[in-house]
């Protein structure tokens, strides 16, 4: 008696993020050199990722602590992208949306593998005003991971360069004087957020929701120079940090590339045989579930010789299927490690201002808001103003 057994293939299919389609795209840098007053300082904040449960994780292959390893690696190497273009004034990575930068990039990632990234991104200027916002995805094959540098190339480099060219190519659609209100604009918000008192009415909103300046502060404003000195500190404390990230991004090259080029063999084996690598594992035990099959219901000593090659067969596909999946979690697992380093504190930062010890300690967020913190504390000595919570001694006494 001769059982056939019939397997369906199981497949999954890509969510529809309704993303655009990444073609080869090379990166379009300024042919000509952009004058310093119409640069626009931009800040890549650090992307998000929808939680994923256990079963999405395994599903796409992946797992939270790799998206959340990943969430500073994109963001790091779409600075160094908009950096070579040679179209904007500093740019730099950011713990979260601040008030300092002229232009802000912020973005999702909706998925990410070794042949697949998908990530929507939010272009929005000091205005308010909205450049821009597009899901990518792009797809990438092994001719993709030939030749990557770190910092300069990456597999899905065409994405990151159809950013940097979009976001060129809406920069140069502005005027000069709306390139200088933006820039404007930045300055007054920053003004506005440490001294809501004296700036808090310098910005109005015109019809369109976005910021415009009521009126701008006098040519050699003391106060305005004073905060424009307090700005260019933060920007130091962000490059601080950058360099951090840019430590963290080096060390999760390697491990990150090679587990994306295992995960892009699996995918591309599981295409081979129209099956993915688990199906490989299933097909390899139904293989060894129809020898014992054979046993079972007994046979002829050729059903002996058949059954062995099952067994031999079955054994072979599910061994296959696991020897790369071992390769690429431990690649994963490597990730996984410096996401947990990264995650937790950063170095505690000891800085000397004005005669006067301060420590920063926790992650990059928490020293990146005690910074701010204690800026404005600077400021509000400098300036004389007693902060709304504390109460002066002769009042208190009093």
């Amino acid at each position: 008696m001769v059982v056939i057994y019939s397997l369906a293939l199981l497949t999954t299919g890509c969510a529809s993020y309704n993303a655009r389609d990444i073609k080869p795209t090379g990166i379009q840098i300024a042919q000509v050199e952009i004058p310093e007053t119409e640069l626009l300082d931009v800040g890549v904040v650090v992307f998000s990722s929808p939680e994923m449960t256990e079963e999405d994780a395994e599903d796409k292959g992946t797992n939270n602590r790799v998206r959340q390893s990943e969430g500073h690696f994109i963001p790091c190497h779409l600075r160094n992208t908009l950096q070579q273009s040679s179209q904007w004034g500093a740019v730099r990575v950011l713990p979260e949306t601040g008030a300092s930068h002229d232009v802000v990039v912020n973005g999702e990632i909706l998925e990410s593998n070794g042949q697949t990234l998908v990530i929507k991104v939010t272009v929005t200027d000091a205005t308010g005003r909205q450049w821009f916002e597009q899901a990518y995805e792009a797809r990438a094959t092994g001719e993709n991971y030939r030749d990557n540098i770190p910092w300069q190339k990456d597999a899905f480099q065409d994405l990151y360069n159809t950013i940097s060219n979009e976001m060129a190519a809406y920069r140069e659609m502005l005027t000069p004087e709306e390139i200088l209100e933006i820039r404007r604009v930045s300055q007054l918000k920053f003004a506005r957020d440490f001294a809501p008192d004296a700036y808090g009415d310098y910005l109005v909103e015109n019809e369109d929701g976005a910021l415009q300046p009521k009126r701008l502060p006098a040519d050699g404003d003391p106060m305005m120079q004073r905060l424009m000195t307090i700005r260019e500190r933060e920007y130091m404390f962000v490059d601080t940090l950058n360099q951090y990230y840019d430590g963290f991004y080096a060390s999760m090259w390697t491990a990150y590339e090679n587990w994306r080029k295992l995960d892009l063999t699996e995918r591309l084996a599981r295409e081979e045989v129209e099956n993915s690598a688990l199906i490989r594992k299933v097909g390899g035990v139904l293989l060894v579930a129809a020898a014992i099959a054979l046993e079972v219901y007994g046979g002829s000593s050729s059903s002996n010789i058949l059954e062995g090659l099952l067994l031999l067969s079955g054994g072979q596909v599910f061994m296959s299927g696991l020897n790369i999946s071992k390769q690429a979690d431990m690649h994963a697992a490597a990730i996984q490690e410096l996401s947990e380093s990264f995650g937790a504190d950063m170095e505690p930062i000891i800085l000397d201002i004005q005669g006067q010890t301060h420590e920063l300690t926790g992650t990059a967020q928490e020293q990146y808001r005690q910074w701010r913190g204690l800026l404005k504390e600077i400021y509000l000595r400098e300036t004389g103003i007693v902060p709304p919570d504390v109460v002066p001694a002769d009042a208190a006494e009093g």
